[in-house]
């Protein structure tokens, strides 16, 4: 599946305090999806209990290291996009990161996978999605961590990073990590600002129209795909907005059921979210952002 993310590296700054908002009353609790996805070897699914006592699922895989060495990379903390789950990086990250020795954290934002259901007609907003990373990170990670996020979880995470100091947000700074895969390896990347292909600061909007005047054709395709949600029952329109062409049938059937049990409700009202945007600057010279084109869950 192609997976276009954010992945944000900042530096080791002290603990900051700051105010969470708490969320709306709980309206589906212990939710199950129906179209289950089995955890691989090593990972076990929790749940951290919000401030309003909502829970948030999140997947583990703890970091490979040999015996008697101390582990020394940082957690790594996966926050999804649309339509997803902590699951889709649970096919493929996880496990690639926690065999190089990172323990791996995969969250589902609320109304997501198993994660439970706030009240209302979406899962949230930009401002309490972030709140909800941030109150996650702040008592379920030990050190300071290295946050990737996909699509508008890149967003979140952008939201995150300008905000988690100012009084808005309640969390722990990120520390610096330089990682680049290169040939089924991790290995340093010198010190670069560069943009993975997520939700931009200022929203999607301005890319949607310059994608329907050039190719009216194939955006009427994607927003009927994506906002009247057709991919769910569309197989050439969910492989056409998801996956590569050379991805066999069987799979684009699975991962769609996967998609679609995923997402009970819209992340965003989109207008609130439109907005709300842009994310304002990182005020932190040292932010660091790694840019990958494209991910492969499969």
């Amino acid at each position: 599946m192609a997976a276009l993310g954010t992945i944000i590296l900042t530096n080791n700054n002290p603990l900051r305090r700051m105010t969470v908002m708490p969320r709306a009353a709980l309206t589906n609790n212990n939710y199950k999806m129906r179209v289950p996805f089995e955890l691989k070897q090593g990972q076990s699914r929790h749940f951290h209990e919000l401030p309003s006592g909502l829970n948030m699922e999140f997947i583990f895989q703890k970091g490979w290291v040999q015996k008697d060495q101390k582990p020394h990379n940082p957690p790594l903390v996966f926050v999804h996009g649309s339509f997803h789950a902590a699951w889709c990086w649970a096919e493929h990250w996880l496990p690639f990161f926690s065999q190089h020795g990172f323990d791996c954290y995969a969250l589902s934002l609320l109304g997501q996978g198993e994660s439970d259901s706030p009240d209302g007609a979406v899962a949230g907003s930009l401002q309490t999605h972030a709140a909800d990373v941030a109150d996650f990170i702040q008592k379920e990670i030990q050190l300071p961590p290295v946050l990737l996020g996909h699509s508008f979880g890149g967003l979140i995470v952008q939201y995150y990073l300008a905000n988690v100091g100012n009084g808005i947000l309640q969390g722990r700074r990120i520390d610096v990590c330089n990682v680049l895969l290169r040939e089924g390896t991790v290995t340093p990347l010198s010190s670069r600002r560069s943009f993975v292909c997520s939700v931009p600061p200022s929203g999607n909007s301005g890319l949607v129209w310059r994608y329907l005047f050039s190719k009216p054709i194939a955006a009427f395709k994607v927003t009927r795909s994506l906002a009247a949600k057709a991919f769910q029952t569309s197989l050439p329109l969910v492989e056409k907005t998801f996956f590569s062409e050379s991805l066999e049938d069987h799979l684009v059937l699975r991962y769609q059921k996967l998609m679609t049990e995923s997402s009970r409700m819209p992340l965003f009202d989109l207008r609130k979210l439109n907005a709300s945007l842009p994310v304002p600057p990182m005020k932190d010279s040292s932010i660091k952002i790694l840019v990958v084109e494209q991910m492969m869950i499969s």
